[in-house]
């Protein structure tokens, strides 16, 4: 990490009089195998590096990056961004952030043990993955691919208006997808497991996982059209809450691109409703000490007690808000520039187990799976109409499996008619967590 902050200091210590300017400087490694019939399909391993640099000058900004660490490299690309300053549209806005005084917290999220841990174990994760799939029920005809994937990434940033910070992160994930047949049917489930390191994978849960998701749905029809609760498994409120979390950008908000622009203050959700983003919260695969501008990240609560609470802001959006940035700064990389995003969205979790929230339905539809997700969910009008398969609930109890239907409401009516939220908190890879989730008076659209 020394290496990384002293080449961005060198950058960013060249600002000249009425100029600002940032260095991004990265480096990772990442690994990836895939698995097929006990076969190694695919193998590889990457290492990548190199400086993002901004320049801000008159409210323009230049920006250019290279994919080298060297010092020669590094100043070539800062007077390539000087020189895309100079051609760049003025911005009113335009500028650097600058030390607000939020200290970071303290995160441990690098695992040595990941780092140094040798390709023939990544490998045989991934064989042991597909044998424990195709042997965990007879069903099972096919294992379509194994893999495991890892990352390993530093950075450091550092400004001409004060800001220096680094970071670095682990991740590991083991993953799996079978096909179940039964008959004429044939039904597909997916599984894994993630962590910072090797020995946080559960290879038994993310088989077993992928064989229940395949099995249960054989035999899966079409049901009645009707008007239902829904509940929704864990991994369908992540992705749920990451639209929702989007329709929070202080950005698109300001731009009129969002269902919840000038609604700060109003009830938009049950009372016992609170949606957080927490990217402190070292559970959270997105948990970073701060944001990609360099900015300590804190802990931000956008709904609570059912009541809008804030937007998400980076520097730029917060000073076209009149308003301070949420430290909510996101990037791809080096290669990219700054913009708002969250990491860690949660919904405050309650205290009832999915099995516990079944039980307290007597007409619903669990849903295990969604597709047609971009095009079916509109953040400005705030539209849900997404295609869904799962088990219908009757009287407390999962029933017969469903597919080819559609599940329909608003986001709006969606998080006023929430009636359950279980306590089964999961930090899932992405930025969000998921929580089973109940809604109530959503529509079936099927036979």
């Amino acid at each position: 990490m020394t290496e990384l902050i002293d080449l961005a200091r060198s950058i960013a210590c060249r600002a000249k009089t009425g100029e600002q300017i940032e260095a991004y400087v990265a480096r990772g490694r990442e690994t990836s195998v895939r698995i097929f019939e006990e076969d190694i399909e695919s193998l590889s391993s990457a290492e990548s590096a190199g400086v993002g640099v901004r320049v801000v000058r008159d409210g323009r900004v230049g920006f250019a990056w290279v994919a080298a660490l060297d010092d020669t490299s590094a100043a070539e690309t800062l007077t390539e961004a000087r020189d895309n300053a100079e051609f760049a549209t003025r911005d009113e806005h335009g500028g650097l952030a600058v030390p607000d005084g939020v200290e970071p917290a303290e995160l441990d999220l690098w695992r040595e043990e990941l780092a140094t841990a040798p390709t023939e174990t990544k490998i045989d994760l991934a064989m042991d993955l597909e044998r424990r799939t195709r042997a965990g029920d007879a069903r099972i005809r096919q294992v379509v691919h194994s893999d495991y994937s890892d990352g390993m990434v530093g950075a450091a940033i550092a400004t001409s208006t004060g800001i220096e910070a680094t970071s670095r992160r682990t991740s590991c994930f083991v993953s799996v997808y079978a096909i179940a047949v039964d008959g004429d049917d044939t039904q597909t489930g997916y599984g894994y497991t993630a962590g910072r390191r090797i020995e946080d994978l559960d290879v038994a849960r993310a088989a077993a996982d992928a064989i229940d998701r395949a099995t249960r749905l054989l035999g899966a029809k079409k049901p009645p059209s009707s008007r239902l609760t829904v509940l929704l498994d864990r991994r369908i409120t992540a992705m749920l809450l990451g639209i929702l979390a989007s329709t929070l950008s202080g950005d698109d908000v300001s731009k009129g691109r969002s269902l919840f622009a000038n609604r700060l203050g109003e009830e938009v959700a049950v009372a016992n409703l609170t949606l957080v983003d927490d990217p402190t919260d070292a559970r959270a695969w997105g948990a970073a000490s701060c944001d990609a501008e360099g900015l300590a990240c804190r802990r931000n609560s956008l709904v609570e007690g059912g009541k809008l609470l804030r937007y998400l802001y980076d520097t730029h959006s917060a000073r076209v808000a009149g308003t301070s940035s949420t430290a909510s700064a996101v990037r791809g990389g080096y290669r990219t520039t700054p913009g708002v995003g969250a990491r860690a969205v949660a919904i405050e979790p309650g205290d009832l187990t999915q099995d516990e929230i079944v039980a307290r339905i007597d007409h619903g539809l669990f849903v295990q799976s969604v597709s047609g997700v971009h095009s079916g969910v509109n953040p400005i009008s705030g539209d849900f109409s997404v295609g869904a398969e799962g088990l219908m609930v009757r009287n407390g109890v999962l029933a017969e499996p469903v597919r080819e239907i559609t599940i329909a409401s608003t986001i709006q009516r969606m998080l006023q008619h929430v009636s359950f939220i279980g306590g089964d908190l999961e930090w899932l890879p992405g930025s969000a967590a998921g929580v089973t989730l109940a809604i109530d008076d959503m529509s079936m659209s099927g036979a």
